[in-house]
Order: C-alpha cells, then structure tokens, then sequence
C-alpha cells in the first residue's frame, strides 16, 4: 500500500505543478503484464485462505514473483523515474533472497503496529539477526494512518521513483506545446 500513497502524491505534485493527468497516456510500459501479475501474484499469495495452504512453496513464489516484476521494470529504465524504481525494487529483491524469500520486518517497527509474527506465510518475517539488515522493513507508518505497515528503503525507492514518473508524465507537454489546457476565457477567445 505504500505505492497507493507515491500515486497520489504524484498526482498532486503534477497537478500543483501545472501538469495535466492525460500525460499519463503517454507512458508506454514494456511487459506491463509481467509488472501487474507478478504484483497480483504477491497480493494471492499473502491472502488468508493461501498462505493457510502455500507452506514451502511460499518463499519460492515470492522470490520468483518479486524477481519478475524487477525483470520487468529494468526493461523499462529509460522511463524517467523508472531507474529509481529498478534501484528500489533490486534492494528489496536482495534483501528477499538474502533471508530465504522472506522479507524481515524489524522488531520495533512490528511492534509500534501491535502485531507479532503470523504463524501463516507472510511477506513481513521476524527474524533475530537478518541478512542485509538495513535493506529489510524497519521503517512503519504509525497506526492511525491508513494502511499502515512496514517498509523498506527499498520501498521508499520505489514510491519515489513512481511519483517522479508521474509527475514528469503529467509535465510533457500537449500536442499543441501547452503543459496546461486552455482556460475557459482563451477558449472562446474572438478571432
């Protein structure tokens, strides 16, 4: 959920910076439909009735899922924004495969949330002494907040890295050369 807050903070940056939502169009994202599955994939696997049934192939999937969806945005670094993302989503993906297709949650950050580990698979594991410490999910936002969970730098990357393409997406300019569509005045402008 910490892409849902990057999205709409982009959009409200390229809207206060005169930007126009119809430059999103102008997006075109190779392997859109490894991005989105491999995402989709990741939210089947951590609901209640899977992770109740997944057992080991948990860690599997969700490293094979998370290795996908880096794939599939490194192929599209040349959209502005989008080697932020890659940098993100690599930081994530190391720390996953550095601890066994977990991705560790600190312990004070669970516990600011109230929550303790689930005895289901989960995307968020305590573990004592992670590998790759720094890069795992020590960070939270404060209950109270909606959707608050933890997160990585890498996710910090990523929702950075989304909100830059945004905003820079919504800043090209129409195809008459104008950031911002005409005011109602200019539209009837007499000749």
């Amino acid at each position: 959920m910490f892409i849902l807050y990057a999205i709409i903070a982009g959009l409200i940056v390229g809207l206060l910076l005169g930007g126009r939502p119809a430059g999103l169009a102008t997006i075109t994202v190779r392997w859109s439909a490894l991005i989105v599955g491999g995402m989709l994939a990741q939210v089947i696997l951590f609901s209640a009735p899977v992770t109740e049934r997944i057992g080991d192939l948990g860690p599997l999937v969700y490293m094979a899922t998370t290795g996908v969806v880096l794939l599939a945005v490194v192929a599209n670094w040349r959209i502005r924004g989008l080697a932020i993302v890659a940098a993100g989503a690599a930081c994530n993906f190391a720390a996953i495969l550095a601890n066994g297709g977990y991705m560790p949650a600190g312990a004070a950050a669970m516990a600011a949330l109230g929550r303790v580990e689930d005895t289901a698979y989960s995307n968020s594991a305590l573990l004592a002494h992670p590998a790759l410490e720094p890069l795992t999910d020590i960070f939270y936002i404060p209950r109270g907040i909606p959707f608050s969970n933890v997160f990585s730098v890498g996710d910090v990357l990523i929702g950075l890295g989304i909100a830059i393409t945004i905003v820079i997406a919504m800043r090209r300019p129409a195809p008459d050369g104008r950031i911002r569509p005409p005011a109602s005045s200019e539209a009837i402008r007499p000749s």
